[in-house]
């Protein structure tokens, strides 16, 4: 079992940027794709991006697509969400997540506490 603690949230202008982070507990941090997910007030849990076990290969929902970067260092323990560009619509509570094989098997098995990120126009 792994545990994910998240920082980086936070109040951010419409047009700027924000990087959040997930630090995962113990060891083998190398054999989990992480992922992060978001839900906005009143509408379903949305995946956003995802990352290979060695970071070579990453997923992105379209709506992101070319303002957010995921990433990771395996020596820290991190994964990480650059968001560029930021709209209001990308306001949300976001969480990373952990699972062996995740994208194989669609699902994550653990989950980080969330953080509020909230864009203002």
């Amino acid at each position: 079992q792994v545990q994910l603690a998240q920082s980086g949230g936070g109040l951010v202008q419409a047009g700027g940027s924000l990087r959040l982070s997930c630090e995962a507990s113990g060891h083998s941090f190398d054999s989990y794709d992480m992922g992060w997910i978001r839900q906005a007030p009143g509408k379903e849990r949305e995946f956003v991006a995802h990352i290979s076990r060695s970071g070579d290969i990453t997923k992105y929902t379209d709506s992101v697509k070319g303002r957010f970067t995921i990433s990771r260092d395996n020596a820290k323990n991190t994964v990480y969400l650059q968001m560029n560009s930021l709209k209001a619509d990308d306001t949300a509570v976001y969480y990373c997540a952990a699972g062996v094989s995740a994208w194989v098997r669609g699902e994550y098995d653990y989950w980080g506490q969330g953080t509020q990120v909230t864009v203002s126009s």
